[in-house]
């Protein structure tokens, strides 16, 4: 692979797909369920930007365990198995190793943010991408495969690898793409998020391979591109930036419009 440009590995939730009304909402009605307290879009990014609060079940648990301890709440903790089937209620509205025709749930909301003709472009542009995801399998897998018709790209999603910001699971499938193990002499790696905890991960990757070049993309998650959100934004992509985010995009198709260097956005 002599002529790879380098290998582009992306994020699916707020990224390849907005999910403000479907996994956002999910965990505003999970909350809302155990507290009648529905938090706000931005007390869930609050929680984000902490960087370790990838997984939506444990960021779920966490707001449930903050509103108690805050309020005062005489109400109990739940368990994480009962949080995950009120989640999985809401969001899939069914059997998640069922038929998706037959799911009722958030998951029909949500407008993509790129089509299949995005990745057709990477490819003839010299790169090699996959996919690295805290998403449930079903969840990636009906985006990706169904909604985007792509077939069987390289892809980790929740339970395959450690959750983010571990790079174990964007090590693996950047390996994959690149056909050897990563290090000196191979063309960058980049990885494009829209929280903390993926940038996060992209700098954990250096530590571990530091011999390698790897890449931190960032963009802003879909909820905070509307006129009335510019402050918001600003704020967000700031704390992208301090994270260690290599890159901020205005939108994920910079990375088609513009002639990428991967090369360049080192630090």
């Amino acid at each position: 692979m002599s002529d790879l440009k380098g290998v582009l590995l992306f994020d699916i939730d707020g990224v390849i797909r907005d999910v403000t009304c479907s996994y956002r909402l999910a965990i505003q009605e999970t909350v809302a369920h155990f507290t009648n307290w529905h938090p706000t879009i931005q007390d869930i990014d609050h929680l984000k930007t902490e960087g370790c609060w990838n997984n939506d079940w444990d960021a779920s648990t966490e707001l449930i365990r903050r509103y108690i301890f805050t309020n005062r709440a005489s109400i109990q903790q739940p368990d994480i198995q009962e949080v995950i089937r009120v989640f999985s209620d809401f969001y899939f509205g069914g059997d998640p190793d069922g038929d998706p025709s037959e799911w009722k749930g958030f998951i029909h909301n949500e407008p993509l943010l790129v089509d299949h003709a995005f990745f057709s472009q990477l490819t003839l542009k010299g790169f090699a991408w996959g996919f690295v995801s805290g998403a449930e399998s079903p969840s990636a897998k009906f985006v990706i495969e169904r909604r985007l018709g792509l077939k069987r790209p390289p892809l980790i999603s929740m339970g395959e690898a450690p959750d983010k910001p571990n790079p174990e699971g964007l090590i693996k499938v950047a390996t994959q793409l690149a056909g050897k193990s990563l290090g000196l002499g191979l063309p960058p790696v980049a990885y494009l998020g829209d929280t903390v905890a993926d940038v996060i991960t992209v700098k954990k990757a250096r530590e571990n391979i530091p011999d390698q070049k790897f890449v931190s993309l960032a963009i802003a998650p879909p909820h905070l591109h509307g006129i009335d959100h510019i402050s918001s934004r600003k704020q967000y992509e700031d704390l992208l930036k301090s994270a260690g985010a290599d890159r901020v995009l205005n939108e994920i198709n910079d990375l088609i419009k513009h002639e990428l260097n991967l090369d360049q956005l080192t630090k």
